[in-house]
């Protein structure tokens, strides 16, 4: 179940450059006026490793369409 079920983050059918995912995410949680401390705990945790960590994550945190 995702840390924010009230998030959902378009991905299927965008570009999957991890910068557009990233971005995406990042405009997802400013729209939702979370905090800028928790954007960027998102950001350090989607960043921390490879692509396939940055999808998980992203997961983890939001509805993924």
């Amino acid at each position: 179940m995702p840390k924010y079920l009230d998030i959902t983050v378009e991905l299927v059918g965008k570009d999957g450059n991890a910068f557009n995912i990233l971005g995406i995410c990042r405009r997802a949680m400013k729209r939702a006026h979370l905090p800028e401390s928790e954007i960027e705990a998102f950001t350090q945790e989607a960043t921390s490793s490879n692509y396939d960590h940055l999808l998980a994550t992203c997961c983890e945190w939001f509805n993924v369409e």
